[in-house]
């Protein structure tokens, strides 16, 4: 094979627009030029051998990997190199080296096919510097938006803060008013409740020694009942005719079981049988009862006024009937409610005078560096496709709904910054959204672009119940590169 064979003749344009030659072998980039050297002999480029210089190109694969033949398909893991001066470079796999079907804007993966290729790398570049001229210009405007966002959202943040700094010190002021008038009404209350709480105890005191002395006459009521022999003491077997005072309910009242309620004693006379009603009180049953399955309640005797005597108190309370309890504590659960509900009311009377039900929450949310998200929320964006209208609300929730009438679906509630390490907020994550059927539940990934315009442009769901989203916003858009910078074309041959 000729020097010819093995080197292909470049030509690019510099800015003097003198044409220069730059020779090498084919398929072999310009930055791969010095292992290519000419009459040395070449190193395959993994160091796995070296061989004649002639021998690159020669279509026979002579390298492992392949870079012995950068022009020839004749290694199957190897790759040729397209200039495309004026457009992109780019590499093809060597397969498609004289395949008859052109791959490279330039033409020179098809050298020796016959196949008729025409250069279109220079339409191609113009059309691309076109779409690069214009995404510029989205970007210079995008950005010029996203620094009035900016502005507008510093503005709003310190006008909140301003306000919240007032609300705090006026509620303030508020509670401490409130806390004063609270003291003054609580000492004015307590000697009141200071009564209400000496004639409760004197209650108490009360109610507790007419239970004792109810239980000291029960208690000589059932020694007497129980004393069958009237001759002043109960004994074991007395007390073991009582079957319903059996310990282990087995439906027999041992000997044993009657002297361990007796404490072991044989018998006892009325100083000690206080300890043996405390053991059997709760389970024993008078003569009466045992005898009288529905016992007819006596009728009422009216006690003539005079004989009515009042229960005596040591301080000068008024006396407490037994009926009256219930009423005394109503009073004080009264009192208990209208404390809270002036609680309540104080609480609503600070937020009308502060402005408290303002929603200030968004003062604690992650807006971007220079809070230029701030303007996404509480709003929300719709893309309205064949079958569904998708919602977006930013730093709440994505949802779907049926075009044609349907239940809302729930595709996740705002979740967190997503993007890449670089740049977190190019990407929002919704997630724990309705749960799919025996799948799990719905999330949503919101990919954000630069543009001039705030709208979902795609939705997706490339898997199952997980979506995708595609959202402009100039709140994305970095600080365009100079226009005279754009490339007029690669020119990295």
């Amino acid at each position: 094979m000729t020097c010819l064979h093995l080197l292909l003749t470049l030509v690019f344009a510099v800015s003097l627009g003198t044409p220069v030659e730059i020779q090498r072998p084919r398929g072999v980039p310009l930055t791969k030029k010095p292992f290519y050297e000419e009459n040395k002999p070449f190193t395959c480029l993994d160091g796995s051998r070296t061989i004649p210089f002639d021998r690159v190109n020669d279509d026979y694969c002579d390298c492992k990997d392949g870079s012995d033949e950068p022009g020839t398909a004749a290694c199957p893991n190897g790759s040729f190199h397209c200039t495309n001066a004026g457009y992109r470079p780019m590499f093809i796999p060597s397969s498609r080296i004289n395949d008859g079907i052109c791959d490279c804007c330039d033409t020179t993966d098809e050298y020796n096919s016959g196949a008729k290729c025409e250069n279109t790398c220079k339409e191609l570049g113009l059309k691309e510097r076109d779409v690069l001229q214009k995404m510029a210009e989205i970007t210079k405007e995008g950005f010029l938006l996203k620094q009035q966002l900016i502005e507008e959202a510093k503005k709003g943040r310190e006008e909140k803060q301003g306000k919240v700094t007032d609300m705090q010190e006026n509620k303030k002021q508020l509670e401490e008013k409130v806390e004063a008038l609270r003291t003054v009404k609580e000492t004015a209350e307590q000697p009141e409740k200071e009564a209400k709480e000496r004639h409760l105890k004197a209650w108490e005191e009360q109610k507790a020694a007419i239970r004792l002395e109810k239980d000291k006459a029960k208690m000589a009521e059932a020694f007497l009942e129980l004393d069958d022999n009237a001759d002043g003491f109960v004994s074991v077997s007395e007390l073991q005719s009582h079957a319903e005072l059996d310990p282990d309910a087995d439906g027999t009242l041992t000997e044993t079981e009657v002297q361990g309620l007796m404490g072991g004693a044989a018998q006892v006379d009325t100083s000690t049988f206080e300890s043996v009603w405390t053991n059997i009180k709760d389970k024993y049953h008078s003569e009466v009862s045992r005898e009288e399955s529905q016992p007819e309640e006596p009728a009422p005797v009216e006690t003539p006024p005079e004989e009515v005597k009042e229960p005596v108190v040591d301080n000068d309370s008024e006396p407490f009937p037994e009926d009256d309890i219930s009423e005394e504590e109503d009073e004080d659960e009264d009192d208990e409610d209208d404390y809270h509900e002036d609680d309540d009311k104080v609480r609503v009377y600070i937020t009308q005078k502060t402005g408290a039900s303002i929603n200030f929450s968004d003062l604690s949310f992650d807006f971007g560096p220079d809070a230029e998200f701030t303007y996404l929320y509480s709003q929300c964006y719709e893309l309205t496709t064949s079958e569904y209208i998708y919602r977006l609300c930013p730093f709440n929730r994505v949802s779907q709904k049926p075009k044609y009438g349907g239940s809302e679906t729930n595709l996740g509630t705002w979740g967190s910054w997503s993007g890449p390490e670089n740049n977190k907020y190019l990407v929002m994550k919704y997630e724990h959204g309705t749960g799919c059927w025996q799948g799990p539940n719905r999330s949503t990934t919101v990919k954000l672009t630069c543009g001039k315009e705030t709208v979902v442009t795609s939705t997706s769901e490339p898997s199952r119940c997980e979506y995708l989203m595609e959202f402009t916003t100039p709140a994305v858009c970095q600080e365009p590169a100079n226009m005279d910078l754009l490339p007029h074309g690669h020119e990295e041959l």
